[in-house]
């Protein structure tokens, strides 16, 4: 199965612009869904070979709304989508750390296989003000994110997952 799945959730833009970027490279390789996670389901994981999930983190955690994708999904899918590839990024004000221990855990009782490491792109936004404005991701995390979206993409293409 050559589809990728790329699911994401952006309030200021970051995540949202990170999905773009993987999702340009990615169409290259393998056929792509891109969804925002209020409007993935279940579904969408059944009919992907591999998913590259993007979030911000909020809080020291994963946003609400990626949280609530992947509770509305996980059980439905469970034993369903093993051995799956799958990669993350998050976008993330000082850390990151603990939304992708969030993520992986996830994965890990799905079963996926993790393909690459996870991205953190730091924004270094502190204040209310930064926190909350719109966020411009910098061209060379860009070009990152687009390296894991047409590695993922490819490597779904020729079956090396």
């Amino acid at each position: 199965m050559s589809s990728l799945l790329i699911v994401y959730h952006s309030r200021t833009g970051g995540s949202r612009q990170m999905a773009e970027a993987a999702a340009d490279a990615a169409r290259e390789h393998a056929t792509l869904t891109v969804k925002t996670a209020g409007e993935a389901g279940p579904e969408d994981l059944l009919a992907a070979g591999g998913y590259l999930f993007a979030a911000p983190e909020n809080l020291a955690a994963i946003s609400g709304v990626m949280k609530d994708f992947f509770d509305r999904c996980y059980y439905p899918v469970l034993g369903r989508i093993e051995g799956r590839p799958y990669a993350q990024m998050v976008c993330a004000g000082s850390d990151g750390e603990n939304a992708v221990r969030q993520i992986a855990r996830i994965a890990t009782g799905w079963r996926l296989k993790e393909v690459q490491p996870p991205l953190i792109v730091c924004t270094h936004a502190q204040t209310p003000e930064e926190i909350l404005a719109e966020k411009t991701i910098p061209e060379e995390d860009l070009a990152k994110c687009r390296d894991i979206g047409g590695a993922l993409a490819a490597g779904l293409s020729m079956g090396v997952f």
